[in-house]
Order: C-alpha cells, then sequence, then structure tokens
C-alpha cells in the first residue's frame, strides 16, 4: 500500500496487511475546536477554558482536551487512503496521552496496520487492529494508542 495522503477508495479487509503504514494530512487545533469540544462533552475545567488560571501553570497556557485532540485523530484516519468498509469501532487499547496539545498546534496521525484477521462470529467481516501515533507539527508525539475495527470483508454479503 501506498504511504501518501490521497482518500482512493473504500478499503476491505483484505487490502490491508501487517506493516501497511500512513501518514495523515495535518489539522491545526483552533479556539473554536476547544471552545466546541468544551460545550458538547461538558468539559469546562479550567486547564482547557482559562487563560489566566494556567499561565502560571507548568503549560503556560490552556491545552486541549485530551479527548479532542484523540477525535480529531480518529477523523484525520478517515482522511487518508486507509479508510476501511467500517462496520463498527469495537476499541482503544492502551490510550497513553504523551505530552500536550495548545491552540495553534497542528497534528496529524500516523497509523500502521498491526493486525488483520477474519472474524470468529461473522464470516462477512473481519478484525483491523492498528498502532496509532498522534504527532505535532514539531514531529513530538502527542498521544498512542492501538485502535480496533470492525471492519467488512471483500466479495461478502452483509
Amino acid at each position: 500500500m501506498r504511504n501518501d495522503t490521497l482518500k482512493d477508495c473504500k478499503k476491505y479487509l483484505e487490502d490491508f496487511k501487517k506493516g501497511d503504514k500512513i501518514t495523515s494530512p495535518g489539522r491545526t487545533i483552533t479556539e473554536a475546536d476547544i471552545v466546541n469540544f468544551a460545550d458538547i462533552s461538558g468539559d469546562w475545567n479550567e486547564i482547557h477554558t482559562n487563560e489566566n488560571y494556567m499561565k502560571d501553570s507548568s503549560y503556560g497556557k490552556r491545552i486541549a482536551h485530551g479527548l479532542l485532540t484523540l477525535s480529531v485523530a480518529r477523523g484525520l484516519f478517515y482522511r487518508t487512503n486507509f479508510s476501511p468498509e467500517t462496520v463498527a469501532f469495537l476499541g482503544i487499547e492502551n490510550l497513553k496521552f504523551l505530552s500536550p496539545v495548545f491552540v495553534g498546534d497542528t497534528i496529524r496521525l500516523v497509523s500502521e496496520v498491526i493486525e488483520t484477521r477474519p472474524s470468529k462470529s461473522r464470516e462477512n467481516v473481519g478484525i483491523l487492529k492498528t498502532k496509532d501515533i498522534v504527532k505535532k507539527q514539531n514531529d513530538e508525539n502527542v498521544m498512542e494508542m492501538k485502535t480496533v475495527l470492525m471492519v467488512k470483508r471483500e466479495n461478502m454479503k452483509d
């Protein structure tokens, strides 16, 4: 599989091989992202919303919500040519927040296939597991996780 950021077409389980790797396009985290995420999630913690409160902290300024960063990263996955025919998002394993993200930081997702297998209970789907690293514009790792998806298999009826 090519290592680029062009979204070609939907992919089936059989299109993925262990070791396939993709880097998403970048996306800059904005003030609006933080305010909108605080509003929708109800997380108005001052570390995200109060510049004066945070100016004397070890960060020196507000930080983006970790779950906002996670949500944006998952969206970036679907802007790549990995874009599988997803049936269900099964889970996240070993999620680690490594470094803060601030307003103005641009993040991207580096995703590597670490496992593909047919489902044990449904013949028309399979399991796709990726190791995902979220990076900032300076190449600093800010988050890592393993993502587990149920995806369609090629030439199988629903």
